[in-house]
């Protein structure tokens, strides 16, 4: 499995009051290793004060490099959020950081056509890559992005998104929507919901233009993602076009119900994983999650935000069943694949069998 290595900090830059851009120096022997597709994200980590581990990935807003010198993210604090607090008030230039090389399937590889995206906040992150690596590579790929932010203060990346059009003004349509702030054009205030998408992207683009476009990138918050998604099936958008990630999802946001009849039997059942291809089996303890017990023999296993919304510890589920509770990361396709998100997922059956390398 990809290892972790320190990089220096070049530089934090503040992009708003409760967000920065954190710059990392990239070794020459590393820049192979660190080599990035838009929309690909870095996962950080820390070791807190009580000897724990804490892991946040972070999209990489540069336009994609096979050997880049310097890694750049943004990072938004969330309320209540372990790394972000730390990684905003705590890391400074000069200092290192440990980061996994980059990773993710919310990918715009480049490529001749038409390309939209939907955007709350921080989501702007992965798309700024994609858009910026797009239209430079592609003379003839056009980018419209409609953004989501609370107000013209909190909006990050604000500057790297307004060079954009001045580069590209005949081929980069950006549209802005605030929530809690008048614009004195464009836009009424309010807040990106399915009903307001379903009126407004049609009058953007027109109907047709809304269906043919190559492909559709939704980023941000859950209800924004979801309710973009909805307004796109609704205007006939095919469901392959519409990709999505979701930055933050609330803890309190309730758990998947189990199907009926069936019932969790963690505390007599074994997981047996394929990692690195490495195999064991482990009895799971009463209330684990596979990731859970896998990591408590195999510290090697892959997670990130251990919160369903990352994808990072996707596993092939190759025998027994499982129940998630959550799952904000896996498309329709890989559910059907069989890969579930080890952090989630329950133990249905006395035995399963899961590969983290497939």
């Amino acid at each position: 499995m990809p290892a972790f290595h320190p990089l220096r900090i070049r530089s934090v830059e503040r992009l708003t009051d409760d967000s920065a851009a954190l710059t990392l120096d990239v070794p020459p022997e590393l820049r192979e290793t660190f080599g990035y597709a838009p929309g690909q994200h870095l996962t950080l980590r820390r070791v807190d004060e009580r000897g724990e581990e804490v892991r946040r990935t972070y999209s990489l807003c540069d336009p994609a490099r096979s050997r880049p010198a310097t890694l750049r993210v943004g990072i938004r604090l969330v309320e209540g959020g372990e790394f972000s607090t730390y990684a905003l008030k705590e890391l400074t230039e000069g200092g290192t950081v440990e980061a996994l090389p980059p990773m993710g399937r919310f990918v715009l590889e480049p490529r001749p056509g038409r390309f939209a995206a939907v955007v709350g906040g921080s989501g702007i992150t992965p798309v700024l890559s994609m858009a910026g690596t797009l239209l430079a590579r592609e003379p003839e790929t056009r980018f419209c992005l409609i953004r989501s932010d609370r107000t013209t203060a909190s909006t990050m990346f604000l500057e790297e998104v307004a060079d954009l059009k001045d580069r590209c003004p005949d081929r980069f349509h950006l549209v802005t929507a605030l929530s809690r702030e008048e614009q004195h054009g464009g836009l009424p205030s309010g807040r990106l919901d399915e009903k307001r998408l379903t009126a407004l992207l049609p009058a953007l683009l027109s109907a047709p233009g809304v269906r043919e476009m190559d492909g559709w990138y939704l980023c941000g918050p859950l209800g924004l993602v979801e309710g973009a998604a909805k307004a796109l099936r609704v205007l006939g958008v095919p469901r392959e076009r519409i990709h999505q990630e979701i930055f933050h999802a609330d803890a309190a946001i309730a758990a998947q119900p189990q199907p009926p009849g069936a019932r969790a039997v963690s505390g007599s059942a074994t997981v047996s994983a394929t990692l690195s291809g490495r195999g064991g089996s482990w009895p799971v303890r009463e209330g684990e999650t596979l990731l859970e017990t896998v990591l408590r023999n195999r510290t090697d296993a892959p997670y990130a935000c251990k919160g369903g919304v990352c994808g990072t510890c996707r596993a092939r589920l190759l025998g027994g069943e499982v129940h998630m509770d959550r799952n904000f990361a896996l498309e329709p396709e890989e559910l059907e694949a069989g890969y579930v998100l080890a952090c989630q997922s329950h133990p249905l059956t006395e035995k399963v069998e899961v590969d983290f390398d497939a």
